[in-house]
């Protein structure tokens, strides 16, 4: 009973302040301009945010946004979707925020984005494509069909790729692979011919 006649009488002595936000006002939001310690009153007008001063003064991304993210060069945008595709599990939807960046990469880097896209896109998986036996990009359309696009080629049309990471035609015959006859596995490569004894 002591403790509690106490606690009351040590509220009834506290000054109560209001407390005041940075832009200052007061945290209930009424408008109440707080003194500088010289005595000066805080301008009334609402300063810039960072977003619009960057806007204004022309500072701005650099590059393309795509989704919510800037990009500075096209190999930082095909690290993130490269990175991505090797990062989610094969067959399964991407989720919200993926889906968005991988719409507007879509959009604003296939060569036919209303074609590819067709009715409307429900969602985006990372699958193994089914000739080249590599992870790719398949959109899944609304009227479920699906349809594979080229990280390599959207980012490309976007802003050019590097000399050493452009697609170079014929690479894959000269290296073995298909209708090449000379890679690993082939009709002349290991374990075929004559038996030895």
């Amino acid at each position: 009973m002591a403790e509690e006649a106490k606690n009351e009488s040590s509220v009834q002595d506290m000054e109560v302040v209001p407390v005041y936000d940075q832009t200052g006002g007061d945290a209930a939001g009424n408008g109440v301009k707080r003194k500088r310690d010289d005595g000066d009153e805080l301008e009334d007008e609402k300063e810039n945010s960072v977003e619009e001063e960057r806007l204004q003064n022309g500072s701005g991304p650099k590059g393309p946004v795509l989704g919510f993210k800037s990009f500075t060069t096209s190999v930082a945008i095909y690290d993130y979707f490269s990175a991505f595709l090797r990062s989610w599990s094969p067959n399964v939807n991407v989720n919200k925020y993926e889906h968005m960046m991988l719409l507007d990469l879509l959009q604003k880097g296939h060569q036919e984005p209303e074609k590819k896209i067709g009715d409307g896109v429900k969602a985006f998986q990372v699958r193994y494509h089914p000739e080249y036996k590599s992870r790719c990009f398949f959109l899944v359309r609304n009227d479920d069909s699906c349809d594979d696009f080229s990280l390599r080629k959207c980012v490309d049309h976007i802003l050019p790729l590097p000399e050493n990471m452009q697609k170079k035609s014929g690479v894959n015959k000269a290296l073995g692979g298909r209708n090449g006859g000379g890679g690993r596995g082939g009709w002349r490569g290991r374990g075929g011919g004559k038996p030895r004894n």
